[in-house]
Order: structure tokens, then C-alpha cells, then sequence
């Protein structure tokens, strides 16, 4: 069975999450089990490779990989907002429901109030990732 043509297109994901050409990107959370296709679809848009997690550089987003495994989700969006230019956004890419590490939407919730950041919007990335925009409280 093939996959159905009008599911969307890595591309077309990676614009759905507002970043463009020359913004410099922080990816936190890289693993094995990440989306590579999102992810070059990602470094497409913006030009260039994503940033790791130690970069000094101040960013415009953040993208976080998250597993219910990964320990304090709290203390990681927390260290999201070290890096990163104001009102820019947090994108939490967290396993699908059903899927190996899983987050409840309520922990991602109740995390993001705790670091200061509002859930904005959710969509669905891939086959196994959802992304949730999150955005500081001064936005």
C-alpha cells in the first residue's frame, strides 16, 4: 500500500512550522528515532544545519525532540529559552500517541506554564511526530 498522495510532504511540514530561509534553528533532543526527512526538510528551508544543543549563537527557533524517557520536561523547555531571540518559538516534537514515548498532552500543558511558554498550536509531523508551538508568556 502506498502512502496517500495527499499527505503532506516533509517540505510542505517544515514550512507549516513558519521557519524560513536563513533563520538559524537550534535542535535539541537529537536521536536515532527522530524524523530524518523532517529534518532535512528543516535544514532545506532555513539553508543550513540546524544548531546542536551546547551552540552559544542566539536563535530565532528552537526545535525540541521529546520522549516521555527524556527526564524533567520542564527543566528542558526552561533551557530552550537560553539561546533563543524573544518571541521566537518553541517547537516540542513529541512521539504520537501510541507510539514509544509518548507524552500526554496535560504534561506538555502543565510543562510549558511552568517554563513560562503557552501552548499556541499542535499539528501533526510524519508518520510518528507531533509538534506543538510554544510560545513565551511576553508574546
Amino acid at each position: 500500500m502506498s502512502p496517500s498522495s495527499d499527505a503532506p510532504t516533509p517540505s510542505a511540514i517544515a514550512e507549516a512550522l513558519n521557519l524560513t530561509a536563513g533563520q538559524i534553528v537550534q535542535e535539541i533532543g537529537y536521536d536515532d528515532d527522530v524524523d530524518h526527512a523532517l529534518r532535512d526538510a528543516i535544514e532545506d528551508l532555513i539553508g543550513d544545519e540546524m544548531e546542536d544543543e551546547d551552540t552559544q549563537e542566539i536563535v530565532d527557533a528552537v526545535v525540541l525532540w521529546w520522549r516521555e524517557d527524556d527526564g524533567d520536561l520542564t527543566d528542558a523547555l526552561v533551557d530552550t529559552l537560553r539561546n533563543i531571540e524573544a518571541g521566537s518559538p518553541v517547537w516540542l516534537l513529541t512521539p504520537k500517541a501510541g507510539r514509544d514515548g509518548h507524552v500526554i498532552p496535560g504534561e506538555v500543558q502543565e510543562s510549558a506554564e511552568i517554563a513560562g511558554l503557552r501552548v499556541m498550536s499542535s499539528l501533526s509531523l510524519a508518520a510518528d511526530w507531533t509538534g506543538t508551538r510554544l510560545a513565551s508568556r511576553a508574546n
